[in-house]
C-alpha cells in the first residue's frame, strides 16, 4: 500500500460508515463493462459537491489489488452483478487528486515534476524486484513494471481539470499538461482503465484536443452514468421518509437538474437532487441554501456581469421561471473563451447553476436554492431594479391574498418599470413580469406555467405545497391589451378551475391585463366560495 498506488479502502469504509450512505456501486459494473476496451477511457464532469471524489474512492477499494473488499460490496448492487467477482481486486490502482499537486507547486513545471516523482516512488517500493531502463521515466517504470509482471493498471484522477480552472489564462501551462496527459495514458498497454473526474469536459481545449480518447459523460449529455451522481427522486423520496421530512419540500427546494439517458431500450429521464443538500437538509431537519456552502455567488456573479448578448434578460427570465433557447455545440470548454452569451449559459450548466434540457435544447434555473444564489449575486450587482422587484414580492403577494386589486395593479406597474430591460410587448413578457414580481410566491406555492386545465390552458397557477395548506391556490390570466374582466371571464368560461376543483373554497381567480396606450396594468380579482 502506498499513497498513491493501491491506497487501501478506508476513504470508502468512511462513506460507508457515515450516517447518510445511497449505494452508487452500480457504476462499478459500467466501469467492468469497459475494462480492457478500446471506451476504457472515462470522463465524469459534474458540479461541486456531486459524489464524484466517493466515487473515484469506491472504485479503488473496488478494484484495489492486496485488499479483500467483497465484504465491503456484497450487500449492495455490484454484489448482484456478473462481473462482481471476476474484477475484484484485481488492478493496481494509482488514485490521484490533481488539486493537492496543483496546490503544492507553484507552476505546472513544478506539479508534473512533483507528480511523477511521487508515483515512481510508490511504484518502485511495491516492484523493486523490476528493473528499470529509467528510473526517473514514468511511463517507461510503469511500462517495465507492466512487462514484467502482467499488472494493468486502474488509473483514477480527481479534480483532473483543476488547472484549467485556475491557470485560465496560462495556455501554455495547459498545453504541458495535456501533453502530459497523453503521453501517460493514450495507447499504453499497461492502461486497463482510466476515469477522470471534474467540473469542466475536456474535448475542445483548443488544438490540443489531445485526449480524444476519453467518453465524456457531463450535465449536458450524461450518456448511461445519470444516475450515479447526484441522489434520484427515489433515493430522496426514501430518505425523507427515513428523516420525517416533507418530500415536496424537498423537491421544492433541491429537484433542479433533469438528466436524460438514450439507450437501444428507450430513453430514461431522472431527476437529479445536489445530494450536498440533501444530506444536510435530512442530518439538520431544516431545508434551507447548504450547496453555497462549497463556493460563494462570487463565481456567478462573475460570469453573469459580462451580460454578453442579452444575458442579463435571460437570467432574469430565468430567475422568473423561464427557460432560454441554448446551443451547446459552441462551448469552448474553458472558463475564458466566450463567443456567445450561449458560451457563458453552457459554462453555467457545467458549474451547477443552470440545468440544460436536451430535447427542448434550453436551459433554466434549477430549483430554489440555487435561485437564491442569483438573487445573493444580483443584489450585490447594479441589478437595483431586478433586486427591487423580488424584495417587493412579498408584499404583492399579500395584496393578492387581501384581494386588492389596486394594490396588485400598482405591484406590477412597478414591478414593470423596475424591469424595465425586458422587452415588453406580449403577453410572454407579461408572464415573465408577473412570475418575477411574485418571485416570493413560491416560498408557499408550487407554480406552473401553462397548466392544462377545462378547456384550455392556464396562464398562471399558483398550488400550495401540503405544508402551507392554509394558503388559497391562485389562478391567474393575463390579457394583453384586452381587458381583466375578460380575463376573469375567460377562467370560467372555459373552467381553468377544473385542475384546482380540490381548493374550491380558497382559490383566487385574478385577471390581469396591461393597456398598451395607458402603460398600465388593471387586475380583476375575486374569491371562489363554493
Amino acid at each position: 500500500m502506498g499513497s498513491y498506488l493501491n491506497p487501501g479502502t478506508i476513504e470508502f469504509q468512511e462513506s460507508l460508515n457515515s450516517e447518510i450512505y445511497i449505494d452508487k456501486t452500480g457504476l462499478i459494473e459500467k466501469t467492468n463493462a469497459v475494462l480492457r476496451t478500446k471506451q476504457k477511457f472515462v470522463c465524469i464532469s459534474r458540479p461541486r459537491r456531486f459524489g464524484k471524489s466517493m466515487a473515484a474512492d469506491m472504485l479503488a477499494a473496488y478494484y484495489e489489488r492486496g485488499e479483500d473488499a467483497e465484504e465491503l460490496f456484497a450487500n449492495f448492487a455490484i454484489g448482484k452483478a456478473e462481473s462482481f467477482q471476476k474484477h475484484l481486486n484485481q488492478y493496481d490502482v494509482l488514485k490521484i487528486n490533481m488539486q493537492e499537486f496543483l496546490s503544492a507547486t507553484q507552476n505546472i513545471d513544478e506539479m508534473l515534476q512533483m507528480l511523477k516523482k511521487y508515483l515512481i516512488f510508490d511504484l518502485k517500493e511495491s516492484y523493486g524486484q523490476v528493473r528499470f531502463r529509467d528510473e526517473e521515466n514514468l511511463v517507461q517504470v510503469m511500462k517495465d513494471i507492466y512487462t514484467a509482471t502482467k499488472h494493468a493498471f486502474v488509473i483514477l484522477i480527481d479534480e483532473w481539470d483543476c488547472l484549467f480552472r485556475e491557470y485560465k489564462e496560462d495556455k501554455e501551462a495547459q498545453r504541458k499538461y495535456l501533453d502530459f496527459l497523453r503521453a501517460w495514458l493514450k495507447d499504453k498497454a499497461y492502461v486497463a482503465l482510466a476515469y477522470m473526474t471534474g467540473i469542466l469536459p475536456i474535448k475542445k481545449y483548443g488544438s490540443h484536443s489531445a485526449l480524444n480518447m476519453f467518453t465524456e459523460y457531463s450535465m449536458t449529455d450524461p450518456g448511461n452514468m445519470a444516475e450515479y451522481f447526484g441522489f434520484t427522486e427515489e433515493e430522496v423520496s426514501t430518505l425523507c421518509q427515513k428523516y420525517s421530512m416533507n418530500f415536496e419540500e424537498a423537491k421544492a427546494w433541491y429537484n433542479g437538474y433533469h438528466l436524460i439517458t438514450h439507450s437501444k431500450n428507450g430513453d430514461q429521464r431522472y431527476s437529479i437532487y445536489n445530494p450536498k443538500s440533501v444530506v444536510e437538509s435530512m442530518l439538520r431537519h431544516k431545508f434551507g441554501t447548504y450547496w453555497n456552502q462549497t463556493e460563494t455567488y462570487e463565481a456567478l456573479k462573475i460570469y453573469i456581469q459580462m451580460n454578453m448578448d442579452g444575458l442579463k434578460d435571460a437570467v432574469v427570465e430565468m430567475l422568473a421561471g423561464g427557460s432560454i433557447p441554448i446551443n451547446i455545440g459552441t462551448f469552448s470548454n474553458d472558463m475564458t473563451t466566450f463567443a456567445t452569451r450561449d458560451d457563458v449559459l453552457t459554462l453555467l450548466v457545467h458549474l451547477g447553476y443552470l440545468t440544460y434540457d436536451g430535447e427542448k435544447e434550453s436551459v433554466s434555473v434549477p430549483d430554489r436554492e440555487v435561485a437564491q444564489e442569483y438573487v445573493n449575486a444580483i443584489t450585490t450587482m447594479d441589478w437595483h431594479e431586478v433586486a427591487e422587484s423580488i424584495q417587493n414580492s412579498r408584499k404583492l403577494l399579500e395584496a393578492l391574498w387581501k384581494l386588492d386589486e389596486n394594490a396588485v395593479a400598482e405591484g406590477i406597474d412597478k414591478a414593470h418599470r423596475e424591469i424595465s430591460i425586458l422587452q415588453y410587448n406580449d403577453e410572454n413578457s407579461l408572464s415573465c413580469t408577473i412570475h418575477l414580481a411574485f418571485y416570493f410566491a413560491r416560498e408557499y406555492y408550487t407554480i406552473i406555467r401553462e397548466l392544462p386545465s377545462g378547456k384550455g390552458f392556464a396562464d398562471v397557477c399558483f398550488i400550495p405545497r401540503k405544508l402551507y395548506a392554509d394558503k388559497p391556490a391562485a389562478v391567474i390570466e393575463l390579457k394583453w391589451d384586452k381587458s381583466a374582466e375578460g380575463a376573469i371571464t375567460q377562467i370560467k368560461d372555459k373552467q381553468y378551475v377544473e385542475a384546482l376543483k380540490d381548493y374550491q373554497g380558497n382559490l383566487i381567480l385574478a385577471g390581469i391585463n396591461y393597456d398598451k396606450k395607458t402603460k398600465k396594468h388593471s387586475c380583476k380579482i375575486e374569491k371562489l366560495e363554493y
